[in-house]
């Protein structure tokens, strides 16, 4: 397994080492001991998550607050997705800054994300399953959002707006400057 720095502080990449051969390929999706020897971070990921979505499915942008602030290890098991982050710690280099990578299951790149950031991303393949691995348990009193088209932000998802199939959860979450005030 490999690491990958992103622009964003904390935020990396990990590719890990596949093994094919004709039957097909196998890889570790997760080595506890691996993760901490190559990242230096001692996290305990306690949830596990997945979903299914199809084309033009964009989830978040999403993040908990405070004592239920989660850490994640996102990647995507069958299909293509947009996946972006946003620094929201006031105290960081890089706060108010975000960060794109496309996930699939060819790469099969994983993308940690760490607590203090919104998380979203779009399905740009007819379906994809999206798993992670959270620090923290679920807690909807902590759970925050921004906007998936905020001004501030201008984020790009790769596909027209035409195409966005939102929630209407999403699409009533507040703008940056709202949700970190």
């Amino acid at each position: 397994m490999e690491l990958l720095k992103t622009p964003l502080k904390d935020c990396f990449i990990l590719k890990p080492s596949v093994f094919q051969d004709e039957r097909g390929f196998f890889y570790e999706t997760y080595n506890q001991k691996l993760f901490q020897k190559i990242t230096g971070l001692n996290i305990d990921f306690v949830q596990d998550n997945q979903s299914i979505s199809s084309k033009g499915v964009l989830r978040g942008l999403h993040f908990q607050r405070g004592d239920m602030a989660q850490a994640k290890l996102v990647r995507v098991a069958k299909g293509k997705v947009l996946d972006i982050v946003v620094d929201i710690r006031k105290y960081s280099e890089t706060f108010g800054k975000s960060f794109s990578i496309i996930l699939d299951d060819v790469e099969n790149l994983q993308l940690f994300v760490p607590r203090g950031f919104a998380h979203g991303f779009i399905t740009l393949s007819e379906q994809s399953i999206f798993s992670y691995k959270c620090d923290n348990f679920y807690d909807k009193a902590s759970e925050g959002g921004i906007i998936y088209n905020d001004a501030t932000l201008a984020l790009d998802w790769h596909l027209p707006k035409e195409e966005f199939i939102v929630s209407a959860k999403d699409q009533e979450l507040p703008s940056f400057k709202e949700a970190i005030s």
